[in-house]
């Protein structure tokens, strides 16, 4: 098998970082890229001893320069708490980062994947989401910088292919969870980890029966990669998550439970534009990627709360 140069923007980061090392085991070659905005050295400095590696700080809202033959597009904030800290930056990071991405593909002639994210179907009409589903998003609200900069991202990859050739892949990605995960980035998961293992109380806004699905970042990691590798005819956009939906209730009693913690649940008040359910169809990537996700939801909190304890 020939050796790939790929580069991954946003390697440092919880995605970009279980990423890099599937793709160092599949013997490539692996260029992470990444501002530490949200990112961590710590996720990668495992990595540093594989001579196939490299680590360089580089904001994707600059241009960048390298022959490489594929690229992963990951570079961006992902959770509220971090995207909405400077919501210019996030949307600069998005379409810049996208367009720079872009033009590097079309110069060296590389294929290009664009993380995509759930949030481009808004708090959805249509349940549950098909990647034909336009969405439902607020373009002016709070969560809009990363909504619309991914939708705007998602639309430079299409201009790009139809109009310069450009090989590209979309999905989007629905909540995902694992070892790495930043603790104080405001997502759901690694809050009530992070709460439980400090016997803290668990905040859970709204009622608690609002729902997500919930993937673990190895699951996620499988599709890319199997999205990276499909035809050159096929861009996608593909949902990538898990179909089974979970309340918030259900997710903090079950976090509760694992570690056996004496938190209690108290509820605040919905914060706005949060969508009250959201689960792929995920059609699609069974028929094209022959990919489902494999881990289940208990399995994969016991893995990624054992990180929890290590770093808290």
């Amino acid at each position: 098998m020939q050796k790939k140069k790929i580069l991954v923007t946003g390697g440092a980061g919880f995605i970009g970082s279980h990423l890099c090392e599937r793709l160092l085991k599949e013997g490539n070659e692996v260029i992470s890229l990444d501002n530490y905005f949200t990112g961590s050295k710590d996720n990668v400095i495992h990595l540093l001893d594989n001579p196939y590696f490299e680590l360089i700080r580089h904001d994707v809202s600059n241009p960048f320069f390298i022959e490489i033959d594929e690229i992963y597009n990951l570079a961006c904030p992902a959770s509220p708490i971090h995207y909405q800290h400077d919501a210019i930056q996030t949307v600069k990071t998005s379409v810049m980062g996208a367009i720079n991405m872009l033009g590097l593909a079309k110069r060296v002639n590389a294929k290009v994947l664009q993380a995509s994210t759930s949030e481009v179907y808004g708090d959805p009409f249509v349940h549950p989401q098909v990647e034909s589903y336009w969405g439902n998003v607020n373009p002016i609200g709070i969560r809009s910088c990363y909504d619309e900069g991914k939708r705007c991202a998602e639309t430079l990859f299409m201009d790009y292919h139809r109009q310069n050739k450009v090989k590209i892949k979309i999905i989007r990605i629905f909540n995902t969870y694992g070892p790495n995960m930043n603790p104080n980035d405001g997502r759901v998961v690694s809050n009530f980890i992070v709460q439980a293992l400090k016997n803290e109380n668990i905040t859970i806004f709204g009622d608690g029966t609002q729902t997500r699905s919930f993937q673990y970042v190895d699951d996620l990691v499988e599709g890319m990669v199997r999205m990276m590798a499909t035809d050159d005819s096929f861009t996608g956009p593909v949902n990538i998550g898990n179909v089974h939906e979970f309340t918030m209730l259900e997710l903090a009693n079950q976090i509760i439970d694992i570690i056996g913690s004496k938190s209690k649940i108290v509820f605040n008040p919905l914060p706005s534009d949060d969508p009250k359910q959201r689960k792929p169809n995920i059609n699609l990537a069974k028929e094209k990627l022959g990919w489902e996700p494999k881990v289940q939801l208990r399995e994969g909190l016991v893995k990624t709360i054992q990180y929890f304890e290590k770093i808290i």
